[in-house]
């Protein structure tokens, strides 16, 4: 990548200790680089709202020198010729996913920062709510990113497997079609989040994640309920797709409150494990591969208590969410086994007339 040269940051600034009020004089350094681009047309309306960045107050950011370091690179580099300089020499990939001079005044400056608690012994703080991470081309959280594409490739995989193993007079192919679908488009949106962490791309991966944890109860209740009581089925699909509306317009309109997120989708997740795991237990001496679904409930929820280590990332790579990611590749095989299994074991009932558990 090109460098383009920009005028440092040379005066000292306060540093704000994080365990306590001390205070040190340190000096920075601020260079930013970058290529060239012209945007088409087409891509316009989506850049103005990728280029919406989320806005959360952490440590990091709240120093002084981070602060003072970035208004000096803006006032500096990004207007005028400076400005043009920078858009004439970004890479297209960059201009294509919403990357600013402000941006990249941002990045660079918490790289400077990280450098000055690091060199004063501290720990490495967060900025807007998020580790230092370093960017690799246009993707912000590489490891995460390529996790959840993974996931995303291991879902379509078995979706194809399970369309070309189960005939679509399966009672549940469409439902388990669509839950895939729904899936799908989650970690589309995962990925799209871990590439750039916008006000759009944070709020679908949000939504989207809720999406399927409530897919995946409508998928249990028509399991459990549906295939004899089309109507019960109906009315709890009807119901969540209405909590669904509620949630995400709650988080839109009114506050996007992470602890009332979090706490949302660990309710439903919970109602979703509970479920699967008492539809596992009556069919224990009935199903021969009801523990594949149990394995797999059990996992995910016991995976994602990764999330709790939430350390710096490794190597300014790999962290927690990253490792989470990561490790719920290998689950989306077991899953599509047991929904082969099942989908051709209600098949074969039903053909014979046998009463569905």
């Amino acid at each position: 990548m090109r460098a383009v040269g920009f005028t440092p940051l040379s005066s000292r600034r306060a540093f704000v200790n994080p365990d306590g009020p001390r205070r040190t004089a340190m000096a920075s350094v601020v260079s930013l680089r970058g290529t060239s681009v012209t945007l088409p047309a087409v891509v316009t309306v989506l850049l103005l709202l990728m280029s919406v960045t989320t806005v959360q107050s952490s440590q990091g950011d709240k120093e002084p020198v981070y602060r003072d370091c970035v208004k000096q690179c803006v006032r500096t580099n990004c207007t005028g010729a400076r400005l043009n300089g920078f858009l004439s020499a970004q890479p297209q990939y960059m201009a294509l996913t919403g990357w600013t001079c402000r941006d990249d005044c941002r990045y660079q400056c918490m790289w400077t920062t990280v450098g000055l608690y690091q060199a004063e012994g501290y720990r490495v703080p967060q900025f807007h709510g998020k580790w230092p991470f370093a960017r690799f081309l246009c993707f912000e959280e590489p490891a995460s990113a390529l996790a959840s594409l993974l996931n995303g490739l291991a879902c379509l995989l078995m979706l194809l497997r399970y369309r070309s193993t189960v005939p679509r007079q399966s009672p549940m192919y469409h439902t388990i079609n669509a839950f895939s679908l729904v899936s799908l488009n989650a970690w589309f949106w995962s990925t799209v989040f871990h590439t750039r962490d916008t006000y759009l791309t944070e709020k679908m991966d949000y939504f989207c994640a809720t999406a399927v944890i409530l897919y995946s109860i409508y998928l249990c209740c028509v399991r459990t309920l549906g295939l004899k009581r089309p109507g019960v089925s109906s009315m709890v699909g009807a119901l969540l797709i209405l909590v669904f509306t509620s949630h995400v317009s709650y988080l839109t309109f009114v506050s996007f409150d992470y602890g009332y997120n979090m706490a949302a989708n660990a309710t439903i997740g919970m109602v979703n494990l509970l479920w699967w795991l008492c539809w596992c237990w009556q069919n224990r001496r009935t199903l021969p591969y009801w523990w594949k679904c149990g394995l797999v409930v059990m996992l995910l929820h016991g995976l994602a208590l990764l999330e709790l280590l939430d350390f710096p990332p490794l190597l300014w790579v790999l962290d927690a969410h990253a490792v989470w990611h990561l490790s719920t590749i290998p689950v989306h095989f077991l899953f599509y086994s047991f929904l082969i299994d099942d989908s051709l074991y209600l098949l074969n009932t039903e053909k014979l007339g046998v009463k569905v558990e």
